[in-house]
Formats: C-alpha cells, structure tokens, sequence
C-alpha cells in the first residue's frame, strides 16, 4: 500500500464539530501517508541495498504482511462495499515513490458499519498483488481511514487494454518536480470513475507495503480489473519502471472472496 492513512449545548454545534474532525482527521491522514511515502524517500527503495530485503522493523518480523498471492480463496457472504465517492479538485504529487493523488475530504467507504473516509491513492508497476500467481500490469491502491485510525485499502487491478480516459486525465498532470503536491486549476476528478463495474472482491488481513509495513490493514481487492492502455502504463514506467513489493508469505491467513 502502500500505501499509509488519517481522520473524528445545541446540535448545530455537535455537527460543526464532526464535521471539523473529519476534516482535521482527512488532512492527518494525507500528512501521515506524504511522511510514510516521503520522509522516509532517503532510506528505503525497491532495489539494491535499500530494497524490499533490506527493509527492517515489522517489515521483516511481521507475519501479516502485504502484498500477496491470492489463490484459494474461501467464497463467503461478503456484504458489498459502500462507495460514496464525490468529485474532487485534483491534487497530485510525485511523492519519490509512487505518483499519489491526495483527496479532499467527504469521499469514502463503508463496511462492517464503519465508515473510512478517502484519504488518497497512488499507483504501483506492476500490481503488487498477485492472482493465482499472475500479476497485472499495474495497481491503484485506493486507501482509507475509519475514525478509529483503522486502514482500508482497495486495490483496483489494472491491465492491458484500451485506454482509460480517467487515468488519461490524471496523466495530463504528472508532476514535474517530485515531492511538492500540485494542484491542477480547474481540474476535478470523481475516484468512483476509477472503480469496475462488477465490485466483488477479496478481503484478507494485511499492512502497508511500503516501510514501516504497518499491520492491521483491512485489504479489499477488486476481482474485476480495469484496462488501462500499453501506452498509459509505459508513461508511468519513465517515471517508476518498477515500484512493488514482493509478495509475502501468507502464514495461515485466510482470504475470503465475495460469491
């Protein structure tokens, strides 16, 4: 994931105040991730000395560790995730590990009752998730934040295909320094236009990607891919040609998939 995530007399007030604390909640959590992506840009990278081999800490003692290879999964009664996603101003940086697109606040999902607000996405080449074995070309990771601090991430696969003219459009505005987010003027986005129409998915226990590696993280990862074109993946490949962890060893997790 990477990816890391942050959120929480008259009514009126009470109101004002949840408002006020997902807004400070959402504005921590895009701060939490530029520090897990961007702070630590000098001391860890996908390859050499300062590789996924080399990554300390819960990166190397954890035994939930993402990403996977999904084989086998348990079909079960999953209930669908609940996207309320809404457009947003377009917010991107290059953040010395992946392009990321930070959002505003009011965008999220909801599962098992909780709500995880959207706090931003970025990309991987190729997906770090495997299925069955297979990658695909590339991977967004879609990350959220419930009020408790609690991570979800989704995972939309992305291969091959025709061009995706929501990828297009973030591709138009490719930064071009690297860690200073930029706004695009006028420029919004809807992230439900990444998504697949089908939104079955694998759920499984995991943690962060990127150092620190992080544990607790609830993954979500979409069975249906989405295409994106050989061209599309290749502009992202000038700027990371190869930005994934190796998937790590499941150590008796199950992994459960949507009927």
């Amino acid at each position: 994931m990477e990816e890391a995530v942050q959120r929480p007399g008259s009514s009126g007030v009470i109101v004002v105040t949840f408002l006020g604390c997902l807004a400070m909640a959402a504005s921590m959590a895009r701060a939490a991730e530029s520090a897990h992506h961007a702070t630590g840009a000098h001391h860890w990278a996908y390859t050499g000395e300062q590789g996924p081999k080399h990554w300390t800490g819960t990166c190397s003692t954890g035994k939930e560790q993402s990403p996977i290879d999904i084989e086998n999964a348990a079909p079960a009664e999953l209930e669908p995730i609940a996207f309320d996603y809404h457009p947003a101003p377009l917010k991107i940086i290059d953040n010395g590990h992946s392009i990321q697109i930070n959002y505003a606040p009011g965008s999220g999902i909801t599962l098992g009752g909780q709500r995880y607000e959207l706090a931003q996405f970025h990309f991987h080449k190729p997906s770090e998730e495997e299925i069955g074995g297979k990658h695909f070309a590339m991977v967004a990771h879609v990350v959220h934040k419930n009020a408790a601090g609690q991570l979800a991430v989704v995972a939309v696969l992305l291969q091959e295909g025709k061009s995706n003219p929501f990828i297009e459009a973030l591709w138009q505005h490719l930064p071009s320094v690297k860690e200073k987010e930029e706004e695009a003027k006028g420029v919004t986005i809807d992230a439900g236009e990444l998504l697949p129409g089908d939104r079955g998915y694998y759920t499984f226990a995991g943690s962060l990607t990127t150092p620190p590696c992080t544990e607790g993280v609830t993954w979500l990862v979409l069975k249906t891919p989405v295409e994106i074109s050989a061209a599309q993946v290749a502009r992202f490949g000038k700027i990371y040609s190869a930005n994934a962890r190796p998937v790590q060893p499941l150590n008796g997790r199950i992994v459960k998939v949507s009927k």
